[in-house]
């Protein structure tokens, strides 16, 4: 269960992902991540987050991140999400499977309905994000 203070957040500026889309003659790609199996589909995106790879659904990577001028393969997300703490270890069901937690960690959602969501370590978010009303001070 999360904490009830959900917040939006951005991605800081300076966090582009390396982004490939899984443009290959395939019936998918099936991972273990996150305590589960995962999937991906013909023209999903396979993401690669400082060392963390995973793959992004095709429609949710269209609609929430963009190219930078950083070099071939370099995006940036750019639509808010909102997050929580989790109270106590948990799972949430992802677009690409489901996605364990632990105390601490925050569940995360491209959508204001929670209905896209995923879980992420404290660290690595604090690190990625900001609070939406901190943007204008960084």
């Amino acid at each position: 269960m999360a904490d009830s203070l959900k917040r939006r957040y951005v991605r800081r500026p300076d966090s582009p992902v390396v982004a490939i889309r899984l443009s290959l003659d395939t019936d998918g790609l099936v991972y273990r991540k996150w305590g589960g199996e995962q999937r991906a589909k013909k023209g999903d995106w396979l993401v690669d987050n400082d060392g963390d790879v995973y793959s992004v659904d095709a429609d949710v990577f269209a609609r929430t991140y963009r190219p930078v001028e950083k070099g071939p393969g370099a995006y940036i997300k750019t639509t808010p999400v909102w997050a929580t703490k989790a109270e106590e270890a948990g799972a949430v069901k992802t677009k690409e499977g489901a996605t364990n937690y632990q105390a601490g960690d925050y569940i995360v959602s491209n959508s204001s309905d929670d209905s896209d969501q995923y879980a992420i370590s404290a660290a690595k978010f604090e690190a990625l994000y900001m609070p939406e009303d901190e943007e204008d001070r960084s």
